[in-house]
């Protein structure tokens, strides 16, 4: 459960290398529960890299992360999973050959079963051709899901045949299958066009109105700014601001990161 100072996440001077090169240096972010925390930066400021590093994909050279007042520093990925982070990629990532229905579906499987004899039980038991009980709760759910998302006519749609927004939606609502309580969104508005950037907007708003706290790395200042409660800001691995979008645009730290990029603060 979140801890009494309403702290979903804290990063402790976190630090990550590769070779001579910091990826992270000592970033240290507060994300407080129930919030969208935007992560921005320039291209190669680190922002991947601590998603990463959060959800257990790499392990930090030094510093901590707390989620919810337990320590994940050494804690495997799966592990993070069940404690209730989820995350999307910057690029996506889905079973092309799967329908919309069952990629959600596979998203719930790390919730569904408790064990190899659980599972073996509801096989043996079930009748010839009849779906087992925890299949049909979870199909439930993933309609459920599916509808919440916006795709619930598409839901026998291969995730090839979708659009690249719907593609987008699907990986979220695949994400939200494992029931986290944080969510992490890696540039989900890449490749968007303004109707589908709207779109999004209100989707990871529901989620947020869900309980489920957010963090947002994006390049979409305009979607970043409209819906971000706290913003962090890296630069080539170290971080140079923090603040609500008012004192984020005006910090004169930040304007200077993003000059020669097209971004619009």
């Amino acid at each position: 459960m979140p801890d009494k100072l309403g702290i979903c996440l804290a990063i402790d001077r976190l630090s990550k290398r590769f070779g001579g090169f910091y990826a992270l240096n000592e970033v240290s972010m507060s994300v407080a529960t129930g919030q969208i925390h935007a992560l921005i930066g320039p291209n190669g400021a680190g922002k991947t890299t601590l998603f990463n590093v959060v959800t257990g994909i790499l392990s930090a050279d030094s510093g901590s992360i707390v989620f919810e007042g337990q320590p994940l520093d050494h804690s495997r990925p799966s592990k993070r999973t069940l404690l209730g982070l989820a995350r999307t990629f910057q690029n996506i990532r889905l079973f092309p050959h799967l329908t919309a229905l069952e990629t959600v579906m596979v998203g719930e499987h790390c919730r569904s079963y408790h064990s190899v004899l659980g599972a073996a039980r509801d096989i043996f038991w079930q009748l010839p051709f009849r779906e087992a009980p925890e299949e049909r709760t979870m199909r439930a759910n993933a309609i459920e899901l599916l509808e919440f998302i916006g795709l619930g006519d598409k839901r026998n749609t291969k995730a090839a045949d979708l659009s690249y927004g719907d593609q987008r939606k699907l990986e979220m609502a695949r994400a939200l299958a494992t029931q986290p309580r944080l969510l992490l969104l890696d540039e989900p508005a890449a490749g968007l066009n303004p109707h589908e950037t709207e779109e999004l907007d209100a989707v990871i708003t529901r989620i947020r109105d869900r309980g489920i706290t957010i963090i947002l790395v994006e390049h979409d200042m305009r979607l970043v700014m409209g819906i971000s409660d706290q913003i962090t800001v890296l630069n080539f691995g170290t971080k140079i601001a923090e603040g609500d979008p008012n004192q984020i645009q005006s910090d004169p730290a930040v304007v200077e990161a993003y000059l020669g990029e097209d971004v619009q603060l």
